[in-house]
């Protein structure tokens, strides 16, 4: 099943530099270009493609105004970002990702036009090989991609929430969750943080993968929706009750020991781990060692592994660790690798994790 694109970008370079790349791909067929949003639409009805490559930053109709009249006309097709590194292009890319915008990728931006050609066709064949597969898993469902999926009813008398029995019942309360997602993250984000309540009690420690500027940007637009605070992690400063950390694009983070009973925010350079900097792997590790039993880990939507060994280590050490079922994820990866690991204990659609959690705090 080859996926449908249409490449829409206002400068003649890239829709150019796009359509070549895509064209190299053979399980992509490019139906055409748009160079503004308006016209977009128009072809978007005429061509019908499973998938728009949207640039952020045009005239006329940008890229959020484009995938916010895509939403409201019930439209069958997905959008993949296509965002520049600039404070207002992370801040719209933010706001369509929360829209359901499938992912995002930056334009690159080195002296060197070779690596950038080289930067810009792996990034696109990473995304369009991920889409290719979310495809494949819908149609195995018999269903259409449309930006993130809506929770779906369960069949009646089949439980919405999965609870794996443990050897051991739990009694103990959790004092910090750790929370770690991938692609299709920050839809999933925006309806489980605001769920929680500004008292809940405990710090939250988010590894969501995304690069520098991205999750500032993030951060922002959650504080925005959310009763608790929400704020990009800083080397050094206090952990606090309910406040949510999230870790710096292009850094690892961990929580350490402080003076007395005080916890600490790690912001540290430390290589990648399954190819991604911020790591899951990387968090859930110092959440076990420095909370043991007493945590709650959640792995939530994203393509690859990373949280599957941290996971393993915060059930040895007797932590709640939570993973969004199947139906609800944009990318069912990571939750997958860690349920097949057998080390979750609570399987729940987006719509529960809110309660999920709650439950253990």
């Amino acid at each position: 099943m080859k996926i449908k694109v249409l490449v829409v970008d206002d400068t003649i370079f890239f829709r150019k530099i796009i359509s070549e790349i895509l064209a190299t791909f053979p399980f992509v067929e490019v139906l055409g270009t748009a160079n503004n949003g308006e016209i977009a639409m128009s072809r978007i009805r005429l061509l019908k493609p499973d998938l728009l490559t949207l640039d952020v930053e045009m005239p006329v109709m940008n890229g959020l105004q484009v995938l916010q009249e895509i939403r409201g006309q019930n439209l069958p097709v997905d959008c993949l970002m296509l965002s520049s590194k600039t404070v207002q292009g992370c801040e719209i890319t933010m706001q369509a990702l929360e829209l359901g915008a499938f992912d995002f990728i930056t334009k690159p931006d080195d002296l060197s036009p070779e690596v950038n050609l080289e930067i810009l066709t792996r990034e696109l064949r990473r995304k369009l090989k991920i889409y290719s597969e979310r495809m494949g898993m819908l149609a195995a469902r018999g269903k259409k991609p449309l930006g993130c999926p809506a929770p779906s009813p369960k069949p009646a008398g089949r439980p919405v929430i999965t609870e794996i029995p443990v050897s051991a019942k739990r009694m103990e309360k959790s004092h910090a969750i750790a929370i770690g997602i991938s692609t299709g993250g920050p839809y999933a984000l925006s309806r489980v943080l605001p769920a929680l309540p500004g008292d809940i009690g405990v710090p939250i420690f988010l590894v969501q993968h995304m690069p520098p500027m991205f999750t500032e940007s993030l951060a922002h637009s959650l504080d925005s929706k959310c009763q608790l605070t929400v704020k990009e992690a800083v080397d050094g400063e206090v952990v606090r009750k309910n406040c949510v950390y999230v870790a710096p694009g292009g850094k690892q983070m961990m929580v350490a020991s402080g003076v007395g009973h005080a916890k600490l925010i790690r912001v540290t350079d430390a290589p990648p781990e399954n190819n991604c900097k911020p790591s899951v792997d990387y968090l859930f590790r110092s959440v076990a060692r420095e909370y043991g039993s007493k945590a709650t880990c959640v792995v939530m939507t994203g393509m690859g592994t990373d949280g599957k060994l941290g996971l393993t280590v915060t059930r040895a050490s007797g932590a709640v660790n939570i993973a969004q079922d199947e139906e609800t994820c944009v990318v069912y990866g990571m939750p997958r690798a860690a349920i097949e690991a057998g080390v979750i204990n609570v399987i729940a659609p987006l719509e529960k994790i809110a309660s999920a959690i709650l439950k253990t705090v």
